[in-house]
């Protein structure tokens, strides 16, 4: 998994790293600090809900959106408190992503996650959600670069 950690972007390759330093219920503990750190939705998807979309694969409700300037990327997550391991994953994408460009998104493997080592303890269907999170911004990242 070496080959494709030189594709991520810096910050999330960064995280990888954080992950593969800590071990068993570490990895756990380290996500849940990632799920403290998500930040609220700027009032304008308080505001507009129709701004947000569905994660419709995963099955936690998800709402993402994505906004791209002259800094980069900017991915903005609603993901429910009760949801800790998701919230997680959204806001370790969202820190991750950061400043990034649509094209370095779509070039991140669509399994990096498993370099973390989240797959010793999480359970598949958790990995899954994380995956339908990456396959979404990926879209949003393609749908950006046809605007």
């Amino acid at each position: 998994m070496d080959e494709s950690k030189d594709e991520l972007p810096r910050n999330l390759k960064r995280i990888v790293e954080d992950f593969q330093l800590s071990e068993g219920a570490e990895k756990v503990e380290l996500l849940l600090e990632y799920s403290e750190r998500l930040p609220p939705l700027p009032d304008r998807f308080r505001e507009d809900r129709a701004l947000l979309a569905p994660v419709e694969e995963c099955m936690t409700p998800v709402f993402v959106a994505a906004e791209l300037d002259a800094d980069g990327l900017q991915f903005f997550f609603d993901v429910p408190p009760e949801s800790p391991t998701v919230r997680g994953y959204a806001a370790l994408m969202a820190e991750g992503l950061q400043g990034t460009h649509p094209e370095d998104v779509l070039r991140i493997p669509n399994e990096f996650y498993l370099a973390m080592g989240l797959e010793h303890v999480l359970t598949m269907q958790r990995l899954n959600g994380f995956a339908s999170i990456v396959a979404h911004l990926k879209r949003l990242a393609a749908k950006m670069l046809q605007q």
